[in-house]
């Protein structure tokens, strides 16, 4: 499920070039973790409280600022991570919460289990609904809006899906490794063809098998399952980047090397 949800959004990361946004949001989501643990809440109503914060706070900076927005971003997520640390360091145990930093697949509970599952059908049915509209608004900005549409509001419910994303994967790859869930599959989509609806679905099933295979691997030998999963979708990648029969390395070399025969 977190490979369906993670493949669907980050698809449209990926083409809207805000790879950065979503490693901001995977961080900045660790203060509310550790508040909520401290005030023996859920964890998902803090996270998800400091993912939206976090957004709006780059946006704002970006705005009202001279600064680039990569700069924005930097500041931000750097500052809410760092301060993510400093309140993990006062909670009562730190055991609960490593997991939310590297992601323990044992540690996920049924109640994660189905907020996860809501997640992911919340992605997928608004994606569906407003798929013309994040279409054109990743490749054509200008052209949304002539349409009317507002880009800004686009963005921000981009950034709240990003945000659930990031939360309820918490657990099983982790705040450090979330970003590579996200981008990782969807990259690697990314070479294999030139249509969105087929990156799409190609990212969810890279991220669906990173996920499986990583699990196995994960079991079978004893290892760290957040890292393990995210090691598969790199082999993945570097596979397709190698022998993509389009925009492979081999096969650019070998076109280069026709060109100059």
């Amino acid at each position: 499920m977190v490979g369906i949800s993670a493949g669907v959004i980050g698809s449209f990361i990926i083409l809207r070039g805000m790879s950065l946004m979503g490693d901001a949001i995977s961080h900045a989501v660790l203060p509310g973790v550790a508040i909520s643990y401290m005030l023996g809440s859920s964890y998902i109503i803090g996270a998800t409280f400091f993912g939206v914060f976090s957004a709006a706070l780059i946006g704002f900076i970006g705005k009202h600022s001279r600064l680039k927005n990569d700069t924005a971003i930097g500041i931000v997520f750097s500052s809410f991570f760092a301060l993510g640390i400093i309140l993990i360091s006062f909670a009562r145990s730190a055991t609960d919460l490593y997991h939310i930093l590297f992601g323990n697949v044992l540690a996920v509970r049924d109640s994660d289990m189905y907020l996860t599952a809501i997640v992911m059908g919340i992605v997928v049915i608004v994606v569906g609904l407003f798929y013309k509209q994040l279409k054109l608004s990743s490749f054509a900005p200008t052209m949304a809006q002539s349409y009317g549409w507002n880009i800004g509001w686009i963005n921000y419910g981009l950034m709240f899906l990003l945000t659930l994303v990031a939360v309820t994967s918490l657990q099983t790859v982790g705040t450090i490794l979330m970003i590579a869930m996200l981008i990782t599959p969807a990259a690697t989509a990314y070479l294999l063809t030139n249509r969105l609806s087929i990156m799409i679905g190609l990212s969810t099933v890279f991220g669906v098998l990173s996920a499986m295979i990583g699990l196995y691997f994960s079991y079978s030998y004893n290892l760290p399952s957040g890292a393990t999963i995210v090691m598969t979708a790199a082999v993945f990648f570097m596979l397709v980047f190698l022998f993509s029969p389009t925009k492979g390395l081999f096969q650019q070399i070998k076109k280069e090397r026709v060109d100059e025969v």
